[in-house]
């Protein structure tokens, strides 16, 4: 298996790092149905990626809650307690098309952070960041709230790239349900009762990655029912 380091991707396009990005035969095996939801690489610059079975996904929107509890902790009489897990303040979201699909969606972390590069922040002279930079450890996007100005054009050139997750907050502007892959446990892949959802090292070549949740519905339209648009 070819191990690719994040490290090395400056200056180069989206589409040629996902054109040298391998997979070893057994790392594991893709049906046709799976999707690319989120990257991102262990101590040794692996990828890896949060992954759905369409076929196994029922819409249950179990993954909402426990992202929501693990993500909004609360804090009572000085302990730390998962938050109420309600969806609303959930970083994964799951969006119902109608014929019957059912797509989770959340930050793909493109490699070339079209996000990070639209926020007009300038870099912090000491750490190199904009309000809005990779985390170091496991590269997931963050944001500075105490630096951002919440001119909203990180969502845009999300939207604008084609995938549109990050929101920004309601009030404030600044952005808000950018996954954290709970610190490199994601809550969303243990505890989903289905199995839909698997966090693996991948080949970001495979279908769906980087698609619009609509843009999935629509394949996914094709395969299951039929309906050609």
């Amino acid at each position: 298996m070819e191990n690719f380091n994040l490290s090395n991707y400056g200056g180069i396009s989206r589409r040629d790092f996902i054109k040298n990005l391998t997979v070893g035969v057994s790392a594991f095996a893709f049906s046709s149905y799976f999707g690319f939801l989120h990257l991102s690489a262990d101590e040794e610059g692996v990828i890896r990626a949060i992954i759905v079975d369409y076929d196994k996904c029922t819409g249950c929107r179990t993954c909402e809650a426990v992202c929501s509890a693990f993500n909004d902790q609360q804090i009572v009489n000085g302990e730390t307690l998962p938050g109420s897990g309600n969806p609303f303040f959930s970083n994964i979201r799951v969006q119902h098309f109608n014929p019957d699909v059912d797509v989770p969606a959340l930050c793909v972390l493109c490699p070339d952070a079209p996000c990070i590069k639209a926020c007009p922040v300038p870099a912090d002279p000491e750490t190199g960041r904009k309000a809005l930079y990779r985390d170091e450890n496991i590269f997931t996007i963050k944001s500075d709230p105490e630096r951002c100005i919440g001119c909203g054009k990180c969502a845009e050139a999300c939207k604008a790239q084609g995938v549109g997750v990050i929101i920004p907050n309601h009030q404030t502007n600044k952005p808000e349900r950018i996954c954290t892959l709970c610190d490199g446990d994601p809550q969303c892949v243990k505890y989903c009762p289905f199995g839909a959802l698997s966090y693996v090292e991948v080949d970001t070549k495979k279908e769906f990655y980087g698609m619009s949740p609509e843009d999935i519905a629509r394949e996914l339209n094709k395969r299951f029912y039929d309906i050609q648009e």
